[in-house]
Protein backbone atom coordinates (compact mmCIF):
# COMPACT_ATOMS: atom_id res chain seq x y z
CA UNK A 1 0.00 0.00 0.00
CA UNK A 2 0.86 3.82 -0.71
CA UNK A 3 1.03 4.37 2.66
CA UNK A 4 3.30 2.13 3.54
CA UNK A 5 5.86 2.80 1.16
CA UNK A 6 5.73 6.46 2.72
CA UNK A 7 6.60 5.07 6.11
CA UNK A 8 9.28 3.24 4.12
CA UNK A 9 10.62 6.62 2.58
CA UNK A 10 10.50 8.61 5.46
CA UNK A 11 13.10 5.73 7.06
CA UNK A 12 15.20 5.96 3.49
CA UNK A 13 15.45 9.79 4.01
CA UNK A 14 16.62 10.08 7.98
CA UNK A 15 19.06 7.41 7.07
CA UNK A 16 20.05 9.51 3.90
CA UNK A 17 20.26 12.63 6.94
CA UNK A 18 21.90 10.03 9.30
CA UNK A 19 24.89 9.29 6.95
CA UNK A 20 25.27 12.53 5.00
CA UNK A 21 25.49 14.25 8.88
CA UNK A 22 22.44 16.45 7.44
CA UNK A 23 21.11 18.89 10.17
CA UNK A 24 18.31 19.52 7.98
CA UNK A 25 15.78 20.35 10.86
CA UNK A 26 17.46 24.01 11.59
CA UNK A 27 16.84 24.77 8.14
CA UNK A 28 13.06 23.82 8.52
CA UNK A 29 11.49 26.78 9.94
CA UNK A 30 7.87 27.99 9.42
CA UNK A 31 8.56 31.02 6.75
CA UNK A 32 5.90 34.00 7.39
CA UNK A 33 7.00 37.38 7.49
CA UNK A 34 10.92 38.10 7.21
CA UNK A 35 12.25 41.92 7.72
CA UNK A 36 15.48 42.26 7.43
CA UNK A 37 18.62 44.14 5.93
CA UNK A 38 19.94 43.26 2.97
CA UNK A 39 23.47 41.61 1.24
CA UNK A 40 23.96 43.02 -2.21
CA UNK A 41 25.25 41.22 -5.19
CA UNK A 42 24.54 43.40 -8.18
CA UNK A 43 25.90 40.91 -10.86
CA UNK A 44 24.18 39.24 -13.43
CA UNK A 45 24.24 35.52 -14.72
CA UNK A 46 25.50 34.69 -11.55
CA UNK A 47 25.79 30.57 -12.17
CA UNK A 48 25.72 27.63 -9.76
CA UNK A 49 29.37 27.25 -10.13
CA UNK A 50 30.53 30.55 -8.47
CA UNK A 51 27.95 30.07 -5.37
CA UNK A 52 29.88 26.83 -4.80
CA UNK A 53 32.37 25.67 -6.97
CA UNK A 54 32.46 22.03 -8.58
CA UNK A 55 35.24 20.50 -6.04
CA UNK A 56 32.69 21.12 -3.22
CA UNK A 57 30.42 18.64 -4.66
CA UNK A 58 32.62 15.12 -4.10
CA UNK A 59 32.19 16.35 -0.07
CA UNK A 60 30.47 13.63 2.01
CA UNK A 61 28.72 15.83 4.58
CA UNK A 62 25.60 18.16 3.81
CA UNK A 63 26.28 19.96 7.03
CA UNK A 64 24.37 23.15 6.90
CA UNK A 65 27.42 24.89 8.20
CA UNK A 66 30.42 23.06 5.96
CA UNK A 67 28.68 24.72 2.30
CA UNK A 68 28.14 28.20 4.19
CA UNK A 69 31.38 28.65 4.86
CA UNK A 70 32.08 27.89 1.11
CA UNK A 71 29.52 29.86 -0.43
CA UNK A 72 30.61 32.26 -3.01
CA UNK A 73 34.11 30.17 -2.26
CA UNK A 74 36.32 31.89 -5.03
CA UNK A 75 35.06 35.35 -5.01
CA UNK A 76 35.55 35.33 -1.18
CA UNK A 77 38.79 33.79 -0.40
CA UNK A 78 41.74 34.06 -1.95
CA UNK A 79 44.03 31.02 -2.69
CA UNK A 80 45.50 31.06 0.43
CA UNK A 81 42.55 30.53 2.23
CA UNK A 82 42.44 34.34 2.92
CA UNK A 83 39.25 36.29 3.00
CA UNK A 84 39.11 39.28 -0.02
CA UNK A 85 37.94 42.55 1.75
CA UNK A 86 36.48 43.77 -1.19
CA UNK A 87 33.88 40.83 -1.60
CA UNK A 88 30.23 41.77 -0.36
CA UNK A 89 30.51 39.03 2.26
CA UNK A 90 33.70 40.08 4.01
CA UNK A 91 32.38 43.58 4.18
CA UNK A 92 30.73 44.32 7.41
CA UNK A 93 28.71 47.01 6.34
CA UNK A 94 26.26 44.69 4.71
CA UNK A 95 24.14 41.84 6.66
CA UNK A 96 20.61 40.10 6.61
CA UNK A 97 19.01 37.24 5.74
CA UNK A 98 18.30 38.60 2.33
CA UNK A 99 20.20 38.00 -0.39
CA UNK A 100 19.97 41.00 -3.45
CA UNK A 101 21.08 39.15 -6.36
CA UNK A 102 21.51 41.06 -10.59
CA UNK A 103 19.20 39.39 -13.47
CA UNK A 104 19.67 35.46 -13.96
CA UNK A 105 20.92 33.90 -10.45
CA UNK A 106 21.53 30.31 -10.47
CA UNK A 107 21.99 29.86 -13.96
CA UNK A 108 24.43 27.15 -15.15
CA UNK A 109 24.59 23.17 -13.40
CA UNK A 110 21.79 22.27 -11.80
CA UNK A 111 23.67 21.02 -8.75
CA UNK A 112 21.50 21.45 -5.26
CA UNK A 113 24.31 22.11 -3.28
CA UNK A 114 24.19 26.14 -4.50
CA UNK A 115 20.93 25.75 -2.58
CA UNK A 116 22.91 24.10 0.77
CA UNK A 117 25.24 26.91 0.11
CA UNK A 118 22.55 29.74 0.43
CA UNK A 119 20.84 28.37 3.24
CA UNK A 120 23.60 27.18 5.30
CA UNK A 121 24.96 30.81 5.45
CA UNK A 122 21.69 31.88 6.41
CA UNK A 123 19.74 33.65 3.90
CA UNK A 124 16.26 32.56 3.80
CA UNK A 125 15.24 34.38 0.75
CA UNK A 126 17.15 35.54 -2.33
CA UNK A 127 15.67 38.54 -4.68
CA UNK A 128 16.68 39.14 -8.07
CA UNK A 129 14.46 39.57 -11.19
CA UNK A 130 14.86 36.53 -12.84
CA UNK A 131 16.29 32.84 -11.29
CA UNK A 132 17.11 29.76 -13.27
CA UNK A 133 14.25 27.33 -12.76
CA UNK A 134 15.62 24.73 -11.83
CA UNK A 135 18.24 26.31 -9.07
CA UNK A 136 14.64 28.48 -7.94
CA UNK A 137 13.11 24.82 -7.38
CA UNK A 138 16.28 23.72 -5.67
CA UNK A 139 15.90 27.23 -2.90
CA UNK A 140 12.24 26.66 -2.62
CA UNK A 141 12.83 22.70 -1.54
CA UNK A 142 15.72 23.92 0.99
CA UNK A 143 13.40 26.55 2.33
CA UNK A 144 15.11 29.17 0.98
CA UNK A 145 12.37 31.63 -0.49
CA UNK A 146 13.43 33.05 -4.24
CA UNK A 147 11.52 36.19 -4.77
CA UNK A 148 10.78 37.39 -8.16
CA UNK A 149 10.60 41.35 -8.70
CA UNK A 150 10.75 43.90 -11.90
CA UNK A 151 14.02 45.20 -12.90
CA UNK A 152 12.82 48.71 -12.05
CA UNK A 153 11.74 47.35 -8.46
CA UNK A 154 15.46 45.54 -8.08
CA UNK A 155 17.26 48.67 -9.20
CA UNK A 156 15.62 50.87 -6.81
CA UNK A 157 16.31 48.27 -4.04
CA UNK A 158 20.36 48.22 -5.22
CA UNK A 159 20.26 51.88 -4.67
CA UNK A 160 18.44 52.08 -1.50
CA UNK A 161 21.32 50.03 -0.12
CA UNK A 162 23.60 51.63 -1.38
CA UNK A 163 22.69 54.90 -0.04
CA UNK A 164 21.96 53.46 3.13
CA UNK A 165 23.47 49.93 3.94
CA UNK A 166 20.63 49.45 7.22
CA UNK A 167 17.88 49.42 4.54
CA UNK A 168 15.21 46.85 5.39
CA UNK A 169 12.64 45.10 2.77
CA UNK A 170 9.99 43.54 4.32
CA UNK A 171 8.78 39.88 2.76
CA UNK A 172 5.60 38.66 3.58
CA UNK A 173 4.83 34.98 1.94
CA UNK A 174 1.22 34.40 3.51
CA UNK A 175 0.41 38.20 1.05
CA UNK A 176 3.18 37.97 -1.70
CA UNK A 177 4.38 41.13 -1.37
CA UNK A 178 7.85 42.61 -0.88
CA UNK A 179 8.56 46.10 0.15
CA UNK A 180 11.74 48.38 -0.16
CA UNK A 181 10.93 49.92 3.72
CA UNK A 182 13.11 52.85 2.67
CA UNK A 183 11.21 54.15 -0.19
CA UNK A 184 7.67 52.18 0.73
CA UNK A 185 7.67 50.43 -2.78
CA UNK A 186 6.02 47.34 -3.07
CA UNK A 187 5.17 44.62 -5.54
CA UNK A 188 3.33 41.48 -5.67
CA UNK A 189 5.34 37.97 -6.15
CA UNK A 190 4.80 34.63 -7.64
CA UNK A 191 5.08 31.11 -6.26
CA UNK A 192 3.33 27.33 -6.39
CA UNK A 193 0.49 26.85 -3.75
CA UNK A 194 2.37 23.85 -2.71
CA UNK A 195 5.17 25.12 -2.32
CA UNK A 196 4.12 28.15 -0.61
CA UNK A 197 2.36 26.12 2.01
CA UNK A 198 5.68 24.06 2.45
CA UNK A 199 7.59 26.54 2.93
CA UNK A 200 4.57 28.32 5.66
CA UNK A 201 4.78 24.93 7.60
CA UNK A 202 8.17 23.83 7.49
CA UNK A 203 7.56 21.03 5.36
CA UNK A 204 9.18 19.23 2.77
CA UNK A 205 7.84 16.95 0.21
CA UNK A 206 7.80 13.67 2.19
CA UNK A 207 6.46 15.44 5.30
CA UNK A 208 3.48 16.56 3.09
CA UNK A 209 2.69 13.06 2.31
CA UNK A 210 3.31 11.81 5.72
CA UNK A 211 0.78 15.15 6.96
CA UNK A 212 -2.19 13.76 4.44
CA UNK A 213 -1.43 9.85 5.64
CA UNK A 214 -5.14 9.76 6.46
CA UNK A 215 -6.35 10.70 3.48
CA UNK A 216 -3.95 8.83 1.26
CA UNK A 217 -5.27 6.16 3.31
CA UNK A 218 -8.91 6.66 2.88
CA UNK A 219 -8.75 6.87 -0.93
CA UNK A 220 -6.92 4.05 -1.23
CA UNK A 221 -9.38 1.76 0.59
CA UNK A 222 -12.10 3.39 -0.96
CA UNK A 223 -10.46 2.46 -4.21
CA UNK A 224 -9.52 -0.87 -3.92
Amino acid sequence: MLVNELVDLLQIKNQIRRTLHIKQESMKQKFDIIQSRCVPLPLENVDTDQIIPARFLKATTRDEKFFGDNLFRDWRYDKEGNPKADFVLNDPTYSGEILVAGKNFGSGSSREHAAWAIAGYGFRVVISSFFADIHKNNELNNFVLPVVVSEEFLAELFSSIKSDPATEVKVDLPNQTVTNLQTGRSEHFEINGYKKYCLMNALDDIDFLLENKDKIEAWENKNK
